[in-house]
């Protein structure tokens, strides 16, 4: 029993030794991939379809304001003013599934940034525990700013698509410094579903959305971590 608590004991210093480690490490590093992108690679290579993965990191800075705005709209709108949960989004999203309704789950920006970087996809407690845990730790070590460079070039924009630049020249042919409003919300439209979705030659209901997105883009002011 002793030796078994103390394989215990060592598994659990390694993982908190090595979890804070690539936090900090990745306040200054890019994210040269994601869970998701091996992932998603694996099933194409198993469906035997070509695997693709267009991904470009850029700095904040030459992302479009438009579209840190366009899914603080969309995703998260308390995303400066939250530690990284939005608890009242979680009780409403709880009490709506309970109803057997299905909307979005709640899930702040930081939080999804925890689950795109660090974690696997799916839906468990065990997993929904590690999230909490990564998105405290990205909350306190990164900082909103860099939290929002890491979801803006992480996360998947399209079949093969992650980041917001090779979303931009992929969906609009032109640089994400160059996004309109229009387009950036054409970009958040689709996060819900960005393999089925398409901000160009939209349905019906990505159009709806966009007209949703910029109504409220009116509302949200310019991230104050952009502010000389």
């Amino acid at each position: 029993m002793k030796r078994f608590l103390k394989i215990v004991r060592k598994i659990i210093l390694w993982f908190f030794g090595l979890s804070i480690g690539s936090v900090i490490l990745f306040k200054w590093v890019p994210i040269p991939f994601t869970p998701l992108m091996i992932t998603r690679a694996i099933e194409n290579k198993w469906e035997g379809k070509e695997m693709i993965c267009n991904h470009d990191w850029v700095p904040l800075d030459s992302i479009s304001v438009n579209l840190q705005r366009a899914v603080i709209a969309s995703e998260d709108g308390t995303f400066e003013e939250h530690w990284g949960f939005d608890f009242t989004a979680m009780q409403k999203a709880f009490k709506n599934n309970q109803k057997g309704r299905r909307i979005k789950g709640g899930s702040t920006i930081s939080q999804q940034t925890a689950k795109n970087v660090f974690l696997w996809q799916g839906r468990s407690y065990v997993r929904k525990i590690f999230e909490a845990y990564f998105t405290v730790l990205i909350e306190v070590i990164w900082g909103k700013e860099r939290i929002m460079e890491v979801y803006l070039n992480s996360i998947e924009m399209g079949d093969g698509v992650y980041g917001a630049e090779a979303a931009a020249h992929y969906w609009y042919g032109h640089s994400v410094r160059s996004l309109t409003k229009r387009e950036a919300a054409g970009i958040a439209a689709i996060l819900p579903n960005p393999r089925k979705y398409k901000p160009v030659n939209s349905s019906s209901y990505i159009e709806r959305r966009k007209d949703k997105i910029l109504r409220i883009m009116r509302h949200v002011k310019r991230p104050s971590y952009l502010e000389p």
